[in-house]
């Protein structure tokens, strides 16, 4: 069965909340309406004009107007409608446009500005569905839903008032027998319609055993169950026969109510109209115009009903995009501000700090974690996986707050600085190396898009990139496919450095930064690794010796605690839990 969709008084307050989109439009919006309500009555003239034309051609006119002038007079309507249609259709498409276009920024902007945390409890196909699916059906609501429920409704109001002052008896008939059967006739219709969306569910339940079973037909041969398999889609084929037979016999009676409910209702106001034709009370042709605005007040009665469904599930949609809306934001794009103008020299300490995540605050990650790091030094958090030190480079980006203690860079607590200003002074090269789909130069300029071509041209040559970029026959214009899936390990880490160069950071976050790569590529992104250390704060997370060892100071975590710190000689001679991570790593080389 489909779900009902109701309209709420919270769910309506939203939906007007997404109102102020349309507002810098309202002009349009209002000139659009304007039409569109002239538009519609202009067109309840029709029945009874026609209705009178054929009063006119029996010789019981009502009106001064010959039959042959009725040709000019719908000619001229017809004209009008056209107009108004056209420009309605203009006016509702800027409306629905531009302010949907509005939308989707706004949107945009609030999921892009979200904390880490946002995305971590919500799924990302549900948020890109917000901005798609959700704004669509926004949009479909604003350009054509709307306007036709309003249009339906001016046709309802219009058409009454007209039967009622033409035919007041008849009408009463119409209106205690015609809406009934019309509003019976949709929920049946509705019934029907959640009937066959059960047998399509069947089905395709029936094709997922066909599909499983042929997939995995090694299987089935293997545990010999070919007659499990045949039972299991009997079963479901069975199923899927009995709610056909029930769709089935509900269409055929569905029918049955059309052919006597529906149309015998209107034969029914037919035959009564025409027994007022016979006593002299009605003429002909306000009978035939009678019948005429019957037929448009059911359709309009039916396309309401439609509509509602159509503008409910519109109105939900406004529930989602607006929760997201009204959610708080990490940083302000609108306040941008010029990148270093910190200029910050390098220095961290990290005084007592004490972390549990968000989505988990019973367990305790970090534990009471000092340490001081002086500019331009370089640093290394070694440890087994889980440790923490993931969660400290996490800490120092203002990604998450601590639960306890102070991060302080350059003797200044973070929670001072604003996040943009503090993240323009950092850059980080990751393990996993996600690159844009788009060319080599835009995602080396992602590091810093106001830079010149010149500065991306040093920057790949800096990073030892240079090289294999000009061995393609597009060079810089090369597109590097979908996360960077067109090159090799080696090559997307040396353009994550060209990258990270580009923006010339003042502390460096190199995490696990050539774990992924052979010998050979190690090597070349070593080296490039070692430029970019140069005269800046740089933190290091690795497993490999050759990596750490030229560290000016190694801290050793074990399950959120500094458990060591020193350098490699120091720390190998104390034969503590370095010299054991070291020695563990050498055997699963050797």
């Amino acid at each position: 069965m489909s779900t009902k969709v109701k309209i709420s008084k919270s769910s309506l307050k939203n939906a007007v909340k997404i109102f102020r989109f349309i507002k810098p439009y309202k002009w349009s919006f209002i000139m659009g309406m304007l039409c569109l309500v002239i538009s519609s009555s202009m067109f309840m003239i029709f029945p009874g004009a026609a209705g009178e034309m054929a009063n006119a051609a029996i010789g019981k006119a009502k009106w001064n107007i010959k039959v042959s002038d009725f040709g000019l007079i719908f000619l001229a309507i017809l004209i009008v409608q056209g107009i108004l249609s056209y420009l309605r259709t203009i006016y509702f498409a800027k409306v629905s446009e531009f302010g949907i276009a509005d939308l989707r920024k706004a949107l945009f902007e609030k999921i892009i500005t979200q904390n880490i945390y946002f995305f971590e409890k919500n799924r990302v196909g549900d948020l890109t569905s917000r901005i798609t699916a959700d704004v669509e059906q926004l949009q479909s609501a604003f350009s054509i839903s709307l306007a036709e429920f309003i249009r339906q409704l001016v046709v309802l109001f219009f058409g009454i008032i007209i039967i009622a002052w033409m035919a007041p008896k008849l009408s009463l008939i119409m209106l205690l027998t015609f809406p009934i059967i019309v509003v019976a006739s949709i929920l049946f219709g509705r019934y029907i319609r959640s009937l066959s969306k059960e047998r399509q569910d069947s089905l395709a339940q029936s094709n997922v055993i066909v599909e499983e079973s042929f997939q995995s037909f090694h299987t089935v041969k293997a545990f010999t169950n070919e007659k499990f398999e045949y039972n299991r889609f009997s079963d479901s084929i069975l199923k899927m026969l009995n709610t056909s037979m029930h769709y089935a016999k509900m269409r055929g009676l569905f029918f049955i109510f059309i052919i006597t409910v529906l149309f015998g209702g209107l034969f029914f106001i037919l035959w009564r109209g025409a027994l007022l034709v016979e006593k002299g009370e009605m003429e002909a042709g306000d009978l035939f115009s009678f019948i005429i605005y019957t037929g448009i007040i059911g359709g309009a009665i039916a396309g309401i009903g439609n509509l509602y469904t159509v503008l409910a599930g519109a109105v939900g949609a406004t529930e989602r995009i607006q929760e997201i809306l009204e959610s708080g934001q990490e940083v302000q794009i609108s306040s941008d501000r010029a990148r270093n103008s910190l200029n910050l020299k390098g220095e961290i300490e990290f005084d007592k700090v004490a972390f549990s995540y968000p989505s988990r605050p019973d367990i305790e990650v970090l534990h009471n974690i000092s340490f001081k790091v002086k500019p331009g030094m370089r640093v290394a958090l070694v440890g087994s996986s889980g440790a923490g030190k993931s969660t400290i480079i996490q800490l120092l980006m203002k990604f998450y707050n601590p639960s306890s203690g102070r991060i302080l860079v350059d003797g200044l607590d973070i929670e001072n600085y604003n996040h943009l200003e503090l993240r323009e002074n950092i850059a980080i090269v990751p393990q996993e190396i996600i690159l844009f789909g788009g060319s080599i130069y835009e995602n080396i300029l992602y590091g810093k898009p106001e830079a010149s071509y010149e500065d991306v041209v040093e920057a790949a040559k800096q990073s030892y990139s240079l090289e294999f970029i000009n061995s393609f026959p597009e060079k810089f214009e090369t597109i590097v496919g979908e996360r960077g899936i067109k090159l090799s390990g080696g090559q997307r880490q040396r353009i994550a450095i060209a990258r990270a160069i580009l923006r010339n950071p003042r502390i460096l976050i190199l995490d696990e930064a050539t774990s992924s790569l052979d010998s050979e590529s190690e090597q070349t992104v070593q080296i490039a690794l070692d430029e970019l250390m140069q005269n800046r704060t740089s933190i290091i997370i690795a497993h490999r010796l050759s990596t750490i060892k030229s560290a000016d100071i190694i801290f050793v975590l074990k399950e959120g605690n500094i458990v060591e710190y020193g350098t490699h000689e120091e720390l190998f001679e104390k034969q503590g839990f370095y010299a054991q991570l070291i020695e563990f790593q050498l055997n699963a080389q050797d």
